[in-house]
C-alpha cells in the first residue's frame, strides 16, 4: 500500500532537502485552502530538486486524457526534470480518465516514471471512491496526502496555531469569537490571521485591538463579493469587484473563494434535486446561520442547470489567471469573473 501523511508531515518531509520525492501524490480533501498549500509546497520542492518543466491540467469526465499520457513521455529539448499537475475537481474522471490514471499508477509502480513528479488533487475521498478501479491504482502506488477538515469546534485551535507560526498568540475567549465571526469558513479565517500578521508585531495580542481589525469593514474583501452574488446583486458585485482589482487583491484569492462558493452550490444544487438531505450537506460542509440561509436563497433563485456550466466558467478563468488561451473567453480573467458573476447574480428561475 502507498504511503499516507498528513499536510503537516509532508511540510516536515519536504523541507529536508535530502529527501528524494516520491512519482506520484495525490492530495485529497474538501479544503481548498489546506490542498493549495499543500499543492504549492510540492511544487516549491519539486522545483527546488531541478522538476523545472511545469504542465497544468483540470481535467473532468469529458476531457481530453491523452494530454496526460503525453505530458509523461515527451521528452525535454534540455533534459529538465517535470512536473505534471492534474487537478480533478469533480472527483469523477469517467471511463476514459479512469483507464488513463490505472495505466499512469501502472507506470508508478513499474518506476517507468523517470525524472518526472506527478500531483494530483481530489476532493475528499469516500468509500466509494476508494473502492473504485481507478482510485484504488491511484493509492496502491503514490502517496496520499489527505487533508482533514477542520471543524467548526477544532477552529480555534487552527486559528491559534497559525498564528503561533507568525510569532504571535491570543487568548481562547478571543480565539473563539474570531471563529465564531467568520463562521466556520476557513479562507476567512486566513485573510484574519494574515492581516492581524500585517497589523500587529509578533507577541501577545490584545483582545480589543484584535476585535477591532476584525471589524474593520472601510475596505471591500472577497466575502462581500461572495454576499453580493450568493443575493443576486448585480452592480453591487460589479463594484465590489472593481473596487477589489483597483486594490490590488490577488485575483487567484478572489476566484478560490467565488469558485469555492460555486462548488459548494452546484453539490448542493445536485443533491437538492436528487431530493437528497440539504440540512445535513449544509452541517457536513461547516455551513450555518446567515451563510446558510444565503444558500438556500441562491439555490431558489437560480436554476439548478446554471451551476455545472458556472463551475466550468470558473475553471477556465484559473486557466487565463495562468496565462492559458481558453477558446470562446476573453483573454483578460478579470472581464471574465465579472461575466461570472453576471451569470449567477442575473439568472432566476422562471
Amino acid at each position: 500500500m502507498a504511503r499516507r501523511l498528513d499536510p503537516d508531515s509532508l511540510l516536515r518531509q519536504l523541507q529536508q532537502a535530502s529527501t528524494p520525492l516520491a512519482p506520484l501524490y495525490i492530495i485529497a480533501g474538501d479544503e481548498s485552502l489546506l490542498v493549495i498549500e499543500a499543492t504549492d509546497a510540492l511544487r516549491a520542492a519539486a522545483v527546488a530538486r531541478g522538476h523545472t518543466e511545469r504542465t497544468r491540467l483540470i481535467l473532468d469526465a469529458r476531457s481530453d486524457w491523452t494530454a496526460v499520457t503525453g505530458a509523461t513521455q515527451n521528452v525535454s529539448l534540455f533534459g529538465d526534470r517535470k512536473l505534471l499537475e492534474l487537478a480533478l475537481p469533480s472527483g469523477k474522471p469517467g471511463k476514459t480518465g479512469g483507464e488513463t490514471l490505472e495505466a499512469l499508477a501502472a507506470r508508478v509502480r513499474n518506476g517507468e516514471l523517470v525524472d518526472v513528479v506527478v500531483t494530483l488533487t481530489l476532493p475528499r475521498l469516500d468509500r466509494a471512491t476508494r473502492s473504485a478501479k481507478w482510485a484504488a491504482a491511484l493509492l496502491d502506488a503514490g502517496t496520499l496526502v489527505e487533508v482533514p477538515s477542520i471543524e467548526r469546534n477544532a477552529l480555534p485551535r487552527w486559528i491559534g496555531q497559525r498564528l503561533a507560526r507568525q510569532g504571535q498568540e491570543l487568548d481562547p475567549d478571543t480565539l473563539s469569537w474570531m471563529a465564531e465571526k467568520v463562521e466556520g469558513n476557513l479562507l476567512a479565517a486566513f485573510q484574519e490571521i494574515q492581516k492581524l500578521g500585517l497589523l500587529y508585531p509578533p507577541g501577545r495580542l490584545e483582545g480589543d485591538d484584535v476585535r477591532r481589525a476584525v471589524l474593520d469593514v472601510a475596505r471591500y474583501d472577497v466575502f462581500d463579493l461572495r454576499d453580493a452574488m450568493l443575493s443576486g446583486e448585480t452592480s453591487r458585485a460589479l463594484t465590489i469587484l472593481q473596487a477589489l482589482r483597483g486594490e490590488g487583491e490577488a485575483l487567484p484569492l478572489i476566484l478560490w473563494a467565488v469558485g469555492d462558493e460555486i462548488r459548494l452550490l452546484a453539490r448542493l444544487a445536485k443533491l437538492q434535486a436528487g431530493r437528497g438531505d440539504l440540512g445535513a450537506e449544509m452541517r457536513r460542509s461547516r455551513v450555518f446561520g446567515p451563510r446558510e440561509q444565503g444558500l438556500r436563497r441562491t439555490l431558489a433563485r437560480v436554476p439548478a442547470t446554471t451551476w455545472p456550466e458556472a463551475l466550468r466558467h470558473a475553471h477556465d478563468i484559473d486557466r487565463l489567471v495562468k496565462g492559458l488561451k481558453v477558446p470562446g473567453r476573453m483573454d483578460d480573467p478579470w472581464e471574465e469573473l465579472a461575466r461570472l458573476l453576471l451569470r449567477i447574480t442575473v439568472e432566476r428561475k422562471s
